[in-house]
């Protein structure tokens, strides 16, 4: 499965988790890993390899961690826009990169803020991607 592909899954189960509790996350995950459909995807949910199922989860559930120092550093860049005000998918695709960017050393800056770019393009409004970019630029 591509790194593309694993960032949507990983972004998908976040996305869920805003309308769930945090304490749901291990269940979200594993409902979501038994969908056998999904149209984003040439990997669907329940065709994913154990392998990079854990990866998947793993990933999700330690940015599902750093939820709140995530959002406090957002909170310091975004003027006017803090995460309570902003769209579920931005906010989203902004954690995500965000901890790409502070806390994971496999993903270079450019890539984590290129892929949030794309994600935002694909998920979000038609102004998402520049705002997504705004933000993410405030914090390199």
């Amino acid at each position: 499965m591509s790194r593309r592909e694993t960032r949507e899954h990983i972004f998908k189960i976040l996305f869920g988790i805003e309308f769930n509790s945090p304490e749901e996350l291990q269940e979200q995950m594993e409902l979501y890993f038994q969908q056998g459909f999904d149209d984003d995807f040439e990997t669907r949910p329940a065709a994913v390899s154990e392998e990079d199922k854990l990866y998947v989860m793993e990933k999700a559930a330690r940015i599902e961690a750093s939820v709140p120092k995530l959002d406090e550093e957002i909170n310091k860049v975004a003027k006017g826009w803090k995460t309570a005000r902003m769209a579920k998918a931005d906010l989203t695709i902004i954690r995500l990169a965000v901890y790409e960017m502070k806390y994971d050393d496999e993903i270079p800056v450019n890539v984590a803020i290129n892929e949030a770019v794309e994600l935002a393009k694909k998920f979000g409004s038609e102004e998402s991607s520049s705002f997504v970019n705004g933000i993410l630029a405030k914090l390199v």
